[in-house]
């Protein structure tokens, strides 16, 4: 694969060159190779490293090295000359293509649905777009998305895109390359090469099969699994194997599923309704956003109602389940304001931006040594994230005639260290009318004291610690607190009967549940430390919704407790709640189906969000970055241009704030005053799992 190099010169604050290399290597196996004596102390991925090769190469031709290396210890290397004239006499070379690839459907692959995958997901995973996984599987979606479903996939003829981004402004644009799983294709198999920290259930679970499937399949790792083995996952094992050291997010590649031979049962569903009511389309409502309200699929939606064919429009008067007339609906949009039809851009205003490009670190760097940077400094790739975000909120921004002037400083903050002090006083920021940033609590809280007595609005994008409190500062990312408070508020609005099931370990989330909402019971435990499932069993009310709790991490209790949930479901309205993020959920231990049965409950911070808006704005900013955004990068663009919209609306930020709840493309901002000084955003998303694998906002 040829090496590219991608050069810009960039100009911010200080006058810098950033550069990066991007560069891929493959290697075949061959006869070939040289002998190498080890040295005391020496390790595979040592010598793996100084002859440029995998420590998979030198295992296949050294299998006794796999117990350990000896000093004086004979091991043979292939050589990388030869391995490079077969790969070249082997592989095609991928072809650099255009900016926007041509999609063939003529023939698609195929994806089976794995548990917690929606279309939204599946579409990323392939570059392709929602609309046109939905347009070929019309059919097959008739009835929702189902787990083991076979669905096809648009295929392309492209392999690989590469293309810079534009300069925009004389800001540094620096893309960031991130480690893709390591898979190769050869013959009618698929393989996957042993990464560090990988373990067997990890692969497994990656690949949608059980650890037992996976050592049969290969039986040299029962006893130990070796860094750089090549694994068998599925089909027949081929007599030459191409090894793929890594794929660099900046350059997609379409990657191509084998399908195995699986008999899948599709149950059809007939949607039955009990009756019929009118509703009245509010603005901003999409088809997508009405089905969701009333949980019928869009094609139900336009068999009850054909004059939606020609679209949607506000004031149409809808037929749709229920009874009666349906005045508004509890998760409409009517509550938030939709700034952009109130833009007042009489008065240019100035937005500033603090982000820790920390870009004196990286000024005497080479391409390689950039390389290496982008591939381990997160917190540089979530600062390029974020600012790719910014970018297209800007361009939003001008696109509707906002006068506003904006500003981008390299804040140089670490944990330890920034440079805040100096930009502020350097720039003359008092005269900002809002800032953004920067990214660590302890720095922001420092520049809104700097400017606290010139009450610039200094808003916090990312951190949801609660610091100290300033008049001029703005918590954009809610506290963890909040998202607590937010789902017990809901169940307590709702009339539920709010039962908990807390792990004795979580003593900060009892003595909260227990001060705030003193009416929630607690589950007892056994003197074993079990469940007192026959004591659960009696906090079970008939005649209203049991919210119940499930406050712990270990599977044991998970299963205990949705076992009894699942049992007494013929008896009473059950629905199961989390209050924080459960990592234990996303093992395969706990079957994805007991989650969507009991449509568990949780708070966000985003939404998952199909509207017209949020699509334009995902497939504008693909085309301009050739990737999908990251959470990162959405956030950079929910932030900037909602605090761009507040600025022109012929009114202070602060009395914007007060005054409008507003909801961009993932997150919603309900700026609260606290009760000391400042303000915290309460935009919290109450999420619902449903039976066909998807979420849907319920609040």
């Amino acid at each position: 694969m040829k090496t590219e190099k991608i050069i810009r010169k960039i100009n911010f604050i200080l006058s810098l060159f950033v550069t990066f290399s991007i560069s891929c290597s493959l290697f075949a196996q061959d006869n070939n190779f040289i002998k190498h004596t080890v040295s005391k102390g020496e390790t595979i991925n040592e010598i793996a490293t100084k002859y440029k090769v995998t420590p998979y190469d030198i295992y296949k031709l050294n299998p006794d090295s796999q117990t350990g290396l000896k000093e004086s210890d004979v091991l043979l290397i292939p050589t990388v000359e030869e391995k490079e004239t077969v790969l070249k006499q082997e592989s095609k070379p991928v072809s650099k293509i255009a900016p926007k690839p041509k999609v063939s459907n003529s023939n698609p692959k195929t994806h089976i649905t794995k548990p917690k995958e929606n279309l939204y997901s599946i579409s990323r995973d392939y570059n392709v777009s929602v609309e046109e996984l939905k347009s070929l599987n019309e059919a097959a979606l008739k009835d929702g998305l189902k787990i083991g479903q076979v669905i096809k996939i648009p295929s392309g003829e492209a392999t690989s895109i590469t293309e810079s981004k534009p300069v925009i402004a004389e800001i540094p644009v620096v893309k960031k390359v991130t480690k893709e799983p390591t898979v190769s294709k050869s013959g009618k198999g698929i393989y996957h090469i042993v990464e560090p920290k990988e373990t067997k259930f990890g692969i497994a679970k990656k690949y949608g099969i059980t650890v037992q499937e996976l050592e049969e399949r290969n039986p040299d790792i029962v006893s130990n699994l070796t860094i750089g083995f090549k694994l068998l996952i599925s089909g027949d094992e081929a007599k030459k194997a191409v090894v793929i050291p890594e794929v660099q997010k900046p350059k997609p590649v379409i990657k191509e599923i084998i399908q195995q031979e699986t008999v899948v049962t599709e149950v059809i569903r007939t949607q039955k309704f009990n009756g019929f009511a009118n509703y009245e389309v509010k603005p901003k409502e999409t088809l997508y956003s009405l089905s969701q309200s009333f949980n019928i699929s869009q094609e139900e939606l336009m068999t009850l109602n054909p004059t939606l064919k020609d679209g949607v429009r506000i004031g149409m008067i809808l037929k749709v389940p229920g009874k009666g007339k349906i005045v508004n609906l509890s998760n409409s949009n009517a509550k938030f304001s939709d700034l952009t039809k109130t833009i007042n851009a009489k008065d240019k205003k100035q937005l500033v931006l603090l982000l820790p490009f920390n870009a004196s670190k990286i000024q005497g760097d080479t391409l390689k040594t950039i390389g290496v940077r982008l591939k381990k400094d997160a917190f540089l790739n979530m600062t390029l994230d974020f600012y790719s975000g910014a970018l297209m909120a800007i361009d939003s921004a001008k696109t509707l005639g906002i006068n506003v002037e904006v500003k981008i400083f390299d804040s140089e903050e670490s944990k330890l260290t920034s440079n805040v002090v100096n930009v502020v006083k350097n720039n003359n920021l008092q005269e900002a009318n809002a800032i953004i940033g920067p990214f660590y609590q302890q720095y922001v809280e420092k520049v809104a004291e700097l400017l606290n007595d010139a009450n610039v609005p200094v808003i916090s994008p990312l951190s949801k610690e609660i610091g100290k409190s300033y008049s001029n500062l703005y918590q954009a990312m809610p506290p963890s607190d909040f998202t607590k408070t937010a789902m017990f508020d809901f169940m307590i609005a709702k009339g539920g009967n709010i039962i908990v099931v807390s792990d004795p370990k979580k003593i900060a989330n009892k003595e909260f549940i227990t001060k705030k909402y003193p009416s929630a019971k607690f589950v007892p435990f056994t003197e074993t430390g079990a469940l007192d499932i026959i004591t659960f069993k009696t906090l079970l009310v008939k005649d209203k919704m049991n919210y119940v709790v499930m406050d712990s991490e270990r599977t044991g209790m998970i299963l205990s407790t949705t076992n009894v949930l699942l049992n007494e479901l013929v008896n009473f309205q059950i629905q199961l709640v989390i209050i924080e993020p459960n990592g234990t959920l996303d093992f395969e231990e706990i079957s994805m189906k007991r989650l969507t049965i009991l449509k568990m409950l949780y708070p966000s911070l985003t939404r998952e969000n199909d509207s017209p808006e949020a699509v334009i704005f995902e497939n504008q900013y693909k085309e301009k970055n050739k990737v999908f955004p990251s959470q990162f990068a959405t956030r950079g663009f929910d932030i900037t241009f909602d605090t761009l919209l507040r600025l022109s609306q012929g009114k202070s930020f602060e009395v914007s704030a007060n005054e409008d709840k507003t909801e961009q493309v993932e997150s919603k901002f309900e700026y609260s005053k606290k009760n000391s000084e400042g303000y915290t955003n309460k935009g919290v998303y109450i999420m619902e799992f449903q039976e066909d694998l998807s979420v849907k906002q319920v609040n």
